[in-house]
C-alpha cells in the first residue's frame, strides 16, 4: 500500500510539473544594416555575428523571388526590396531554421512595424513559398498572395502574368 502511494504521488508530481508553463525561448530581433540588396528576396549585411567586418547573405523566409534572368520581374523584386530598405536598418527575426542548405542566414525582415516578406508577397514582386520547419508567418504570406492575385497586382496581373514560377525557371535554365 505504502508503495502504491509513492508511486501515485510520484505520477502527481509529473503531471503538475508538466502542467507548468515552459520557459519560452527568448527570440529577440537583430538590428543590423544592408550593405547590398543581391535580388528580390537576398541581401548582405554586416557585422552579423562576432566579425563585425564580416559580410554575411540573408535569405527571406517564406518567398521564393523571381530570378533576375526573369525580366522583368527580378529586376522588380530586387528593386522593390531595395526601396523598402531605402538604406535604413533593419530588424532580422529568426524562425527554428536560422540557414539554408547554401549557409545564408534565413529570417523575417522587419523594418519599423512592416514586416518586409509580408510586403514583397503583397505587393505581387514575389510568390509565397512555404518552407519546412519555419512557418511562423505562413498564414499572413498565404493571405498577402492571395489579395495580390484577386487584385492582379505584379506578377499576378491578367494583361502580363509571370507565367513560369521561379523554381521551375531555375531549374530550366541552370
Amino acid at each position: 500500500m505504502f508503495m502504491t502511494k509513492n508511486i501515485i504521488l510520484f505520477f502527481l508530481i509529473l503531471i503538475l510539473a508538466g502542467c507548468q508553463p515552459q520557459k519560452q525561448v527568448e527570440n529577440t530581433p537583430i538590428q543590423v544594416k544592408v550593405v547590398r540588396v543581391v535580388s528580390g528576396q537576398t541581401f548582405e549585411v554586416m557585422g552579423l555575428g562576432e566579425q563585425p567586418n564580416l559580410v554575411s547573405q540573408v535569405r527571406l523566409i517564406g518567398i521564393d523571388a523571381p530570378d533576375l534572368r526573369q525580366r522583368p520581374w527580378g529586376d522588380n523584386a530586387k528593386e522593390h526590396l531595395q526601396e523598402l530598405i531605402a538604406e535604413q536598418p533593419v530588424n532580422l527575426e529568426f524562425d527554428i531554421e536560422a540557414q539554408d542548405k547554401t549557409g545564408r542566414i534565413m529570417a523575417y525582415v522587419w523594418k519599423e512595424k512592416l514586416l518586409l516578406n509580408e510586403q514583397l508577397v503583397k505587393d505581387g514582386l514575389v510568390i509565397f513559398a512555404a518552407r519546412s520547419p519555419n512557418h511562423k508567418y505562413d498564414l499572413k504570406l498565404e493571405r498577402a498572395q492571395q489579395w495580390a492575385r484577386l487584385m492582379g497586382q505584379g506578377i499576378w496581373n491578367p494583361e502580363k502574368p509571370m507565367r513560369v514560377s521561379p523554381a521551375e525557371f531555375r531549374r530550366v535554365n541552370r
